[in-house]
């Protein structure tokens, strides 16, 4: 039996495809190919409101504009996050997003316990994080030490009950031959097949 799995692209420019389009696209094929069951969200085509105080996270409500967003993610076995790497983290406009869908109710419940941690409403779900960028993957992993990536993979997605998170880096995309581009691709595919 297949997986539920949502394709969150996070790229911001959805006026032309980039490299992060044709890797989910990759990603869904071979998923789809597969037996699994696949969902998407492009973060790019919602309009929302960005949260500006914790009064407003906390007992606000969610935009309409995300609420099938937040179905998916509840649906989902499996996330898959797509973003370029901007400045050093996901573009703002993803971060955003995930301000406003992990709320209070949805993501985190009452705090437990004797460290007074908050419960984790999204537990038994995985995730992969796939981020393409113009310096060289082995830079951004050992002289920046994945910074941007680890803050997702720890702060956010791990907080709110998600793991593993695994990660797929790709470096110096805008000196990819056609070849290596065709690599990426098939390695998406297999990823997609086997849900991880």
């Amino acid at each position: 039996m297949g997986k539920r799995i949502l394709i969150l692209q996070g790229h911001p420019d959805r006026e032309r495809a980039h490299l992060a389009h044709a890797l989910a696209e990759a990603y869904a094929a071979g998923a789809t190919a597969a037996g699994h069951s696949v969902q998407r969200v492009e973060v790019a085509a919602l309009d929302f409101p960005l949260l500006r105080s914790k009064a407003e996270w906390e007992t606000g409500t969610v935009p309409a504009a995300l609420e099938p967003a937040q179905q998916a993610i509840r649906w989902a076995e499996h996330l898959v996050i797509f973003f370029p790497l901007w400045l050093g983290e996901m573009p703002a406009l993803l971060k955003g997003f995930l301000e406003q869908v992990a709320r209070p109710g949805f993501a985190l419940g009452r705090a437990q316990g004797k460290r007074r941690l908050p419960a984790k409403l999204l537990a038994g779900r995985s995730a992969r994080v796939v981020v393409t960028m113009g310096m060289p993957a082995a830079v951004y992993r050992w002289f920046f030490f994945a910074h941007g990536l680890r803050v997702l993979r720890r702060n956010m997605l791990g907080f709110v009950g998600i793991a593993p998170v695994r990660d797929t880096v790709v470096g110096a995309v805008d000196g990819l031959s056609e070849a290596q581009r065709a690599r990426w691709l098939a390695r998406l595919r297999r990823l997609g097949a086997a849900a991880a």
